[in-house]
């Protein structure tokens, strides 16, 4: 059995006591949620001040991007050590905003994924589509394109402990959610890509996640899929009784 991955990801929202009072409520809302690892990923500053507030919590922090190197004079960036040290255990990896906004590419997540695993981190890798190349057919070759570039080439050893997520970009933000249909299509494509690089084991281990205006009232159903392993969840995240009710879902 696959066990669920929950993630928020709050993107550029919430102060460090902002964050550290949202962990606190969160924490006594899913603190019986055994069924699935809760992962929380605040921006860069928030991090010690969430570290803190979840200790002792069956919550996780992760952050929201990271860079390849170690160090070096590279202004405003954060490597996977610092992270590490900073009381992180997970990392979001390639998310559509980072590859619209900040000129992300395959070739950088895959060195950012590989970065983050070699420091100890759990990368969330993102892939997915715009509605454009949607609309045009193309989501399979997207998806293959970004699969081959950005995870492939990691050693099967690597690629055990990677969780992929699925973030169909047209539905990032926009209240506009894959029919559950349209979700699991997207991870059985996405299974059979792992399958046919890395074979049978760890293709049926790979937790693939789904995110894209998850919410409360379409979780369940977005759940009910086979090869759907759980959400990375965006503007639901930031209320922690929405969140709360994601995780429980």
């Amino acid at each position: 059995m696959r066990r669920p991955v929950i993630a928020g990801n709050w993107k550029m929202y919430k102060n460090p006591g902002e964050a550290a009072g949202f962990l606190h409520d969160l924490a006594t809302l899913v603190t019986e949620s055994t069924h699935a690892e809760i992962v929380v990923c605040p921006p860069f500053i928030d991090v010690p001040a969430a570290v803190d507030a979840a200790r002792d919590s069956n919550i996780e922090i992760g952050a929201q991007d990271l860079f390849w190197l170690k160090e070096g004079a590279y202004t405003g960036e954060v490597s996977a050590p610092m992270l590490v040290a900073a009381g992180c255990r997970w990392v979001i990896v390639g998310h559509s905003e980072r590859r619209h906004y900040f000129g992300e590419t395959d070739e950088s997540v895959f060195k950012k994924a590989a970065a983050a695993l070699e420091a100890g981190l759990t990368p969330i890798v993102c892939v997915g589509e715009r509605l454009e190349e949607r609309e045009a057919g193309l989501t399979e070759n997207v998806l293959a394109t970004q699969c081959a570039g950005g995870i492939c080439g990691l050693t099967p050893e690597q690629f055990a402990r990677v969780v992929i997520a699925y973030e169909p970009v047209w539905a990032i933000g926009t209240g506009r959610t894959a029919t559950p249909e349209m979700a699991g299509q997207a991870h059985h494509f996405l299974r059979e890509q792992i399958r046919s690089r890395f074979g049978n084991e760890h293709a049926d281990a790979c937790r693939i996640l789904y995110g894209g205006s998850v919410k409360p009232d379409n979780v369940k159903s977005l759940m009910a899929q086979p090869d759907l392993d759980g959400a990375l969840v965006g503007g639901a995240s930031l209320d922690p009784a929405s969140f709360a009710a994601i995780v429980n879902f």
